[in-house]
């Protein structure tokens, strides 16, 4: 909304609700008063205040007082500027897409409600407050008793019980501050028919406002807190430190210094189990092989897998591919820049969704990994456990609520880095370095160490096997796993199942047709996957010659083929890296480290 013909004067005084005297071009003139609180932290002698022109010649005043400077917070006080920005913000559809109606001023019950609004699927009330008091950042309201909003409030809660969906919509005539709470000492009966209305399924949203001299709309979203002093109003106050300590402390990484939504996609995907440092590589690789989506929805499978080769969970990979050739059909080639759209891609959730959304596009969307899990978990004191999907979604719904509007992928970027470098796991927290110590209620009670509460992990599966390095003069043996299930697709050494003597290795080379001349066995090795365990032992066997003699039945499902050949094709999982250095191949990180 917008006022003409404006005026800056000086505030002198107000003799009464409705009018106040101001200094203006060196007169002292008389003004009405748009807002009847009491605004006494407001209205102080000396203040700068704007005043817009009434169109009406016939007035006893010409002008309306709107709004005031308070220190460097400019605050517009027009108790009807609220309604009037909000019905501008409803038609703009950002709160309500499927919108079909906006009507002003609807009666329900004994109240009259500001806004009915109906969408495709919905009718709702709002009731719009406008809050104009503010103290260290934090804004209240009211700022003077009133029974007529404690009635309001119960008659919303009587609309919600006979299915209407219904909001109180705070509109903060100011923008920049922490949150908003119920101003308890002022009229504490106001705040237990929040927290009332809130229990019967009552909306509670705030919003901050862009205000000019001669303007005012609606911003973006602001905490609302109920209960203050306690871990509910933890995260209003953590933006502002956070993004200071990530400007002067974040990492310089390959996919931050040139932001696609195309790399900033690879690098979630595979920054997902698997450290910064050893992606550098990994990443740096595909995007050489893959610089865009359109290659990557051409790459054959083996390529694929060969690129990805020692960062484990090669469904991932097999994902993105599926969902490069969603992009490539569905969209043109252009990676979607919503949420929605995001989420209907193969592989993509709810974390990766919001990291592409937020960074490369810049939308508010929260992206809550682990790291961002266990930050809030301590912050927060959180008892919750983390690997209960439901405190996953409700930590997303309460970040969105104070993720700046000009950064939100900054600020997701900040919380995974505090999370990785700083809030680290296993008890070890460098609490001395972080920028959130002094509001963190774990680092005050000295519980780090206890957070997050997780739940008590399920004991792997042990498999045990023994695995066979098999060669001759020239070549050794490899097998392609299943295409479904664990390692689908990729490579390994034949194998026995349980642990095995040398001359049960015989016996079985025998019955495949190898003639063993020597064995030798090899160190023992464990790998870990999610739910199991593999326990290996080994044998490097020479036999006489491989493939003449290999019985016709299973010459599909074992290949003979030079060593140097993994190097470029055949991907081998990182599970059989203690017994490749036996042929001298070089898997996943050693080989990139030794090129």
């Amino acid at each position: 909304m917008k006022y003409e013909h404006m005026a800056e004067a000086e505030f002198l005084e107000r003799p009464n609700r409705f009018v106040a005297y101001v200094l203006l071009a060196g007169r002292k003139e008389k003004v009405h008063v748009k807002n009847t609180g009491r605004c006494r932290e407001l209205l102080r002698k000396g203040a700068r205040v704007w005043l817009a022109q009434s169109p009406n010649p016939n007035r006893s005043t010409r002008y309306d007082l709107v709004a005031v400077k308070k220190g460097e917070r400019l605050i517009n006080m027009d108790s009807q500027a609220p309604n009037k920005a909000v019905e501008e913000w409803l038609y703009k559809k950002e709160l309500f897409p499927g919108l079909v109606l906006v009507r002003p001023e609807t009666r329900y019950g004994n109240s009259r409600f500001d806004f009915y609004v109906e969408t495709e699927e919905e009718k709702i009330f709002i009731e719009v407050k406008g809050v104009t008091l503010e103290e260290d950042g934090v804004v209240r309201f009211p700022d003077a008793p009133s029974e007529r909003a404690v009635k309001h409030v119960e008659e919303l809660i009587a609309a919600r019980q006979d299915g209407y969906r219904v909001f109180v919509l705070f509109v903060i005539q100011m923008k920049g501050v922490k949150y908003f709470a119920p101003n308890k000492a002022t009229h504490p009966a106001f705040a237990e028919a929040l927290k009332r209305a809130k229990e019967a399924g009552v909306e509670l949203l705030a919003y901050d406002c862009q205000v000019t001299q001669d303007s005012m709309s609606l911003n973006a979203p602001v905490p609302v807190c109920l209960e203050e002093s306690t871990s509910e109003d933890i995260l209003f106050q953590i933006t502002e430190p956070l993004l200071k300590w990530y400007d002067a402390n974040r990492r310089i990484l390959p996919w931050r210094e040139q932001v696609t939504p195309y790399r900033v996609w690879v690098s979630e995907i595979m920054l997902q189990q698997t450290r910064v440092e050893a992606v550098k590589p990994y990443y740096e690789r595909f995007m050489e092989t893959l610089p865009d989506i359109g290659a990557l929805a051409r790459a054959e499978e083996e390529v694929l897998l060969k690129l990805w080769e020692g960062l484990g969970y090669y469904n991932r990979v097999r994902n993105m591919q599926k969902a490069a050739v969603q992009i490539m059909e569905e969209y043109g080639g252009r990676m979607p820049d919503t949420v929605e759209e995001l989420l209907r891609l193969k592989g993509i959730g709810s974390y990766t969704a919001g990291a592409i959304a937020s960074i490369a596009y810049g939308r508010r969307a929260p992206a809550v990994d682990g790291n961002v899990l266990r930050v809030v978990s301590r912050l927060r004191r959180d008892e919750r456990l983390i690997s209960d999907p439901k405190v996953k979604t409700a930590v997303e719904k309460d970040l969105l609520l104070v993720m700046p509007k000009d950064r939100p992928g900054d600020f997701n970027q900040a919380m995974m880095e505090i999370g990785a470098t700083v809030c680290i796991p296993n008890g070890a927290p460098r609490c001395e370095a972080c920028p959130l110590g002094e509001i963190c209620m774990a680092h005050r009670t000295k519980t780090e160490a206890s957070y997050p509460k997780k739940a008590a992990k399920k004991p792997r599966t042990i498999e045990e096997k023994t695995v066979l390095v098999i060669q001759d003069e020239n070549k050794t043996v490899i097998k392609k796993r299943p295409g479904k299930g664990l390692l689908a697709g990729m490579y390994e050494f034949p194998s026995m199942e349980g642990f095995r003597s040398a001359k049960e290795v015989g016996r079985f080379l025998a019955e495949n047709g190898l003639k063993m001349i020597r064995i030798k066995p090899l160190e023992e090795a464990k790998h870990i996957f999610t739910h199991k365990e593999w326990h290996m032992k080994g044998y490097l066997v020479r036999v006489d010659e491989l493939e003449p003699k290999l019985p016709e039945k299973n010459k599909e499902h074992w290949l003979f083929i030079e060593p140097a050949e993994t190097k470029s094709q055949y991907p081998i999982p990182s599970a059989f890296a203690a017994y490749t250095k036996y042929l001298s191949m070089k898997l996943g990180k050693e080989r990139y480290r030794e090129e």
